[in-house]
């Protein structure tokens, strides 16, 4: 992979990670995930990574009717790559978690590349007071959670994804999910450019140490040359210093209120958009230049707006 002069950010907006007692700022509704969505637009993202919450109490949710006003909202109001996840929840069914990616055939989809023990336990140490029964839940039940994709699952979504001419991000959360990525290129079940987003911080996963970053640096290059597009997740505290570090290599970044709710030290962020104007000024400061939606989708390859079934 080589240095760019350009690097695109990836703006998660919400997600099945954190939940609404743990931040006032974190969207739930229709309304609020598009105006967050939006702003992130507006302030550099090019990429919109998107889940769904059911508005009554915030639990994730991959009804398609769920996901269709803030789709229509966000196309309406930005150029921005809308990427639609397949990961949904760790508790969710495979087939559940598919639907809105089969229903709205965006330009690209969120894909992790394994399945893995996802513990979010850890956050009850933080976090004590919950407004709804289902958030204590989930985090406790996660000590014995593995998220389900296997091959068969991987090679299913690939399948419906090249149907409706969708591309991947594939989420690789552990060194085995670049090798299993290898393994659906030689079959030919991919194509490059691949897509690949390091997922770093994550229990079950992959450390958060700048070691643990330039490890997936060196296995990535070994394995797939110059036919891929890096680009930096650190959950948590690690969002902005990973993906300082991993820009200054030549990746691509993602942040957003998914994968951290803070801004710095014991601060929340007060938005997503926050997050991707921090991260773009240090893209700046780095001499890199910021990618718009149509140079995204020109270094990814994507089918472009216009084809997708929202």
């Amino acid at each position: 992979m080589a240095l760019r002069s350009k690097a695109i950010i990836t703006c998660a907006v919400t997600g099945a990670i954190h939940t609404p007692s743990m931040s006032p700022h974190l969207p739930v509704t229709a309304d609020e995930i598009a105006t967050a969505a939006i702003d992130a637009a507006k302030a550099g993202a090019a990429i919109l990574h998107l889940h769904a919450r059911d508005p009554s109490d915030g639990r994730p949710s991959q009804d398609p009717e769920l996901f269709r006003p803030f789709l229509s909202a966000i196309k309406a109001a930005t150029n921005a790559v809308i990427n639609i996840t397949t990961g949904g929840s760790p508790h969710m069914s495979v087939e559940e978690r598919m639907r809105p990616a089969t229903t709205f055939k965006p330009e690209l989809a969120s894909l992790n590349m394994g399945s893995m023990n996802f513990g979010l336990f850890p956050m009850l140490n933080r976090f004590k007071e919950f407004k709804h029964p289902w958030e204590r839940e989930n985090l406790e039940k996660s000590r014995d959670l593995v998220f389900k994709n296997t091959f068969q699952d991987i090679e299913n979504i690939l399948k419906l994804g090249k149907a409706n001419g969708t591309r991947f991000e594939f989420e690789c959360y552990d060194i085995s999910h670049l090798n299993n990525l290898k393994h659906f290129l030689d079959r030919g079940l991919v194509q490059a450019p691949l897509f690949v987003q390091s997922v770093f911080g994550i229990l079950g996963g992959i450390g958060s140490d700048p070691e643990d970053l330039m490890h997936m640096h060196r296995t990535a290059t070994r394995l797939f040359g110059d036919r891929f597009c890096w680009s930096i997740l650190g959950a948590g505290r690690g969002q902005i210093p990973l993906a300082t570090m991993g820009a200054a290599m030549g990746a691509n970044v993602r942040v957003g209120l998914e994968d951290s709710l803070w801004i710095g030290p014991g601060r929340l962020a007060a938005s997503s958009a926050e997050q991707v104007a921090r991260i773009r000024v240090i893209l700046e400061a780095l001499n890199i230049d910021v990618a718009t939606p149509d140079e995204a989708r020109e270094i990814l390859q994507l089918k472009g707006a216009e084809n997708v079934a929202f």
